[in-house]
Parts: C-alpha cells; structure tokens; sequence
C-alpha cells in the first residue's frame, strides 16, 4: 500500500482533489471531517472541549465559532486544543488504514500535514496549490470570513511556496477542473505502476 498525504493551505482546492481521488476509487480519510463527526452532536470530543474552553459547546456539539473566538492567536490555547483533538484523529486515522489495508493507494487529506509532523507518517506527500489571488478570492467567498481571519490563518499555515519544495507531487488547482482531474488520474496512474497493480 502506497499511503499518500493530501495538504494544501486554506483554500487550495484540496477538498476537491480529494473527491476527485474518491471519484477513482482511492479510499480517502478525511482529516477535517472526522474533526467535524468528533465535535459534532454527541461527538467523543464535546466534553473534552467544553472542559477545556467553557462556553464553547451546545447541543449541536462544539461551536466553532466561539472555539476559534477562543484560540485564534493564542499559541498556548490552541496547543491545548490540539492536545485534545490530534490524539483522537490519530486513532480514526489508524482505524481507517485498519480497514483498507488490501487497497495499493490510499489518501489521507490532512491539511496542516507538515506543520503537525504527519509529512514523516506518509509515503508520498501531494500539495495542492493555486496562485494566492486565485486562494484569497475562494477564502473570502466563505461564510463567516473575513480578511483578518484570513489572515490569522495563514499565519499559522506554513508558506505555499515551502509546501511546494518539499512535496512529492504537486497538483494546479487554479486551471480548468478537466486539467486538474487529469493531473489526480496520471498520478494515481504512476503510483499504482510503481507498485506493479
């Protein structure tokens, strides 16, 4: 099995590389959505966080707005955050290898994959990468956000143009979706040559 590590900074497309994978056949874990199902109503991480950052949860789980309100730009709350939520994500993360151990490729989507160390726990790293008026413009469009929030997350993303260097793989995100689909299918292509299936 050839385990594969999708990351890309906010707003690189990353979730749409990841469904173009899916759409091949390639089991992927999804780190962001297990945090959402851990945090969720009923999730194994509610009390946790509520313990740690009162006033923060209801009864649709976590809310992340207020959980952002109170760790964005606090280093030691959001090591605290991460103290409770990366252990977690690990062991669904170890459940999901478990459970696709015949597959020859699969795709973990983590996005701080180099800033939590996890480049080291893969076989291949793939970024996903667009121009940052291309990133800035798709961010902005969300929900909820703003500039300075923008902002306040990319400052704790490492730089795009590092993310590039140290990858295996890097796919455009910032041309035609029919172009960057055929950049997921050479690459799955190659990897699955490599492994002789």
């Amino acid at each position: 099995m050839i385990v594969l590590g999708l990351t890309g900074s906010i707003g690189m497309g990353k979730s749409t590389v990841a469904q173009m994978f899916r759409d091949e056949g390639v089991p992927v874990f999804d780190a962001d959505a297990c945090v959402h199902r851990l945090q969720g109503p009923g999730g194994k991480l509610v009390a946790a966080i509520e313990s740690a950052f009162p006033g923060t949860t209801g009864p649709d789980g976590v809310n992340r707005t207020a959980l952002g309100q109170a760790v964005l730009g606090d280093d030691s709350a959001m090591r605290r955050l991460e103290g409770i939520v990366h252990p977690a994500v690990q062991a669904e993360r170890a459940a999901f290898l478990a459970a696709h151990a015949d597959a020859p490729l699969v795709v973990l989507d983590i996005p701080l994959l180099f800033e939590t160390g996890g480049d080291k726990t893969v076989d291949k790293v793939l970024v996903v990468s667009a121009e940052r008026t291309v990133q800035e413009a798709r961010v902005l469009a969300r929900p909820n956000m703003n500039s300075t929030k923008f902002q306040a997350i990319i400052a704790r993303q490492m730089p795009d143009a590092e993310k590039r260097t140290r990858a295996d793989h890097v796919i455009a995100t910032d041309i035609p979706l029919a172009e960057t689909r055929q950049q997921v299918r050479r690459l799955i292509a190659c990897m699955r040559a490599s492994e002789g299936r």
